[in-house]
């Protein structure tokens, strides 16, 4: 059976991560588009992969993802991990 919380979650994460963007800075970059999350509230929502649509893209949005791949196959393997990005872009990873 495939965990489909599991999956997003991964999805977000890694895209943060990529992105050099941690769990406080993403609450600044909402704060700065009028959603107010706090650093806990988003750890949570990450956390358990419970989150809404609105939330993810709105998370999407703020930290500049503007396409996103998803393996049609990969709802099969519950293993096999989806991936949000933006083919052959370079990113500005904070230091």
């Amino acid at each position: 059976m495939t965990d489909w919380n599991n999956k997003v979650k991964r999805l977000l994460k890694s895209e943060l991560v990529r992105r050099g963007i941690s769990n406080s800075d993403l609450a600044t970059m909402l704060e700065q588009i009028g959603i107010d999350e706090t650093k806990s509230s988003i750890d949570s929502k990450i956390s358990r992969g419970t989150f809404s649509a609105s939330f993810f893209f709105q998370c999407l949005t703020v930290i500049g993802c503007e396409k996103i791949e998803i393996d049609p196959d990969g709802y099969r393997d519950e293993n096999q991990l989806l991936i949000a990005a933006e083919p052959q872009v370079d990113y500005n990873l904070k230091k």
